[in-house]
């Protein structure tokens, strides 16, 4: 009797599948380096007032140009998708039922982020081209 072989699998590049689940666990783990970073950013240029009060109005300064004010935008984001993803994690871990929702409950989140987003933005976009 002879045994017929499966065909070979494709190798693939990477360990992810492009699953949704994947992607939320990576933008989560981005988002808090980023909002981390700025944390440490801002304790250090607030610390700048007690060293030297005119670097700390130049610093302040260059926060007021246009690309601080796009990097602002996206510090929103991330603080925004940190949270409701947030949120989302402590239910699949903490609910019965979390894990068999985890991925409308992404959804539902992506959502809401984009409901609280637009606004936010819309604003920030419009202070940005009133003022500069």
């Amino acid at each position: 009797m002879a045994t017929i072989e499966a065909p070979a699998q494709p190798k693939r590049k990477t360990l992810y599948r492009g699953d949704p689940g994947m992607w939320s666990w990576a933008l989560h783990r981005i988002t808090g380096v980023t909002v981390f970073f700025f944390l440490f950013v801002h304790v250090l240029d607030t610390a700048l007032v007690r060293v030297s009060p005119q670097m700390y109005d130049e610093a302040i300064e260059i926060y007021k140009t246009p690309i601080v004010a796009l990097m602002e935008m996206a510090l929103v984001f991330c603080v925004l998708f940190h949270a409701l993803n947030g949120v989302r994690v402590i239910l699949v871990d903490f609910w019965s039922n979390g894990p068999r929702y985890q991925k409308q409950m992404l959804w539902g989140i992506i959502g809401l982020l984009v409901v609280l987003l637009v606004p936010s933005i819309g604003r920030m976009f419009y202070l940005l081209l009133t003022e500069h």
